[in-house]
């Protein structure tokens, strides 16, 4: 579920300008729906763990770009892998 920018600046609990520099530094990376931009409940989400890599890991913003970067790598390898085990199971 899409859900608009002011929704979810509340649900995030997240300033305006905070959300437009992690924007800007692709932490966030916003969907587009009829020329408003929109979020999903992972990027609430991801709102969470940006939070706990920078304030209860003390991570810097370089770091949190890397870890955010690798934490993304692993998503795509999970899916990757799944599409292959389905692949395999549907031909034995």
């Amino acid at each position: 579920m899409m859900i608009s920018k002011q929704e979810f600046l509340v649900r995030a609990q997240l300033e305006r300008e905070t959300l437009e520099a992690w924007i800007e530094e692709e932490w966030l990376i916003p969907g587009e729906s009829a020329d408003e931009v929109t979020f999903s409940d992972a990027d609430v989400a991801r709102v969470q763990l940006i939070r706990d890599l920078k304030n209860d890991l003390g991570i810097n913003d370089e770091g949190v770009g890397v870890v955010l970067n690798l934490v993304d790598q692993v998503h795509g390898l999970r899916r990757v892998l799944t599409e292959v085990l389905r692949s395999v199971r549907s031909r034995a």
